[in-house]
């Protein structure tokens, strides 16, 4: 069962309130599904990445673990599109026509298996209006990765995060990536509000055991944006240690799955 019916399937199972939030480039639903109740209310999404498709299990893991207190709504799979062009290939691609512009975009590569981008070649998480554009790995050209777009939230799928982000407007965001065992939680805050994320990312560091860190010239991402233009904590965590490749598989799911599965429970505990 490929990613995208995975996780369609727990979403259809889960009893609890749940929402499709939008619809992906191909029409594939963006499915989310709220745990607990009440304040503080998180937000966090995994598998914006299409190679990093294994975090959507990790989604899973959380939904069963639930909070130490307040609510959270869970979004596993951002990029759908891009997560069965990196899992299945090219024949997850209906339209012949779409599949030859890939195939360029790829160099003429039919394996997509390192695949980021969502199925018109923009890197979803370069993609938010914080300092847009200004990346040093930014890209101008559609590709497997790092193409910002045409415009911040020219996607369907980054527009209907921001919407939804909007819309129940959360106290703090996580989002989930791989890899490289690492937490960021800092872009451009004022001196006020880096003690209260730090406080909070040092919760998360503590869970899972990875350290902080600054991504330098990295700009135009979720977490990004929620800090700048919501003024909130948010964090990334790059889950999953250097020692496995590309996309990883059920070995790495283990390993994230042993350092994040408290991180939300514990993250929730430090809003006492």
């Amino acid at each position: 069962m490929d990613i995208y019916k995975l996780i369609g399937k727990f979403y259809e199972q889960a009893d609890c309130e749940k929402t499709v939030i939008g619809k992906s480039l191909l029409g594939r639903k963006l499915y989310a599904v709220k745990i607990g109740d009440g304040s503080p209310v998180g937000l966090v999404h995994y598998a914006i990445h299409g190679r990093e498709y294994i975090t959507a299990k990790l989604a899973v893991t959380h939904f069963q673990t639930g909070l130490y207190k307040g609510s959270c709504w869970l979004i596993p799979l951002m990029n759908p599109d891009g997560a069965l062009l990196s899992e299945v290939g090219l024949s997850s691609i209906k339209r012949e026509r779409l599949q030859k512009l890939l195939l360029q975009l790829n160099g003429g590569d039919r394996d997509f298996s390192l695949w980021k981008a969502n199925a018109r070649g923009v890197d979803l998480n370069v993609n938010f209006d914080a300092h847009w554009g200004t990346g040093v790995k930014n890209a101008f050209e559609a590709g497997s990765e790092n193409y910002i777009g045409k415009k911040p939230f020219s996607e369907p799928e980054t527009l209907a995060l921001k919407r939804f982000t909007e819309k129940i407007k959360p106290d703090y965001t996580v989002s989930y990536h791989t890899k490289g065992e690492e937490i960021y939680w800092y872009f451009y805050q004022s001196m006020r509000t880096c003690l209260r994320d730090k406080k909070l990312a040092t919760a998360l560091s503590k869970s899972t055991g990875y350290p902080l860190a600054y991504a330098k010239g990295s700009v135009g991402g979720y977490k990004d944006w929620c800090i700048k233009a919501l003024q909130i904590p948010s964090f990334t965590v790059e889950a999953g240690s250097d020692e496995f490749v590309h996309p990883l598989g059920k070995t790495g799911l283990k390993n994230i799955v042993k350092h994040n599965r408290f991180a939300l429970y514990d993250l929730s505990k430090e809003y006492e």
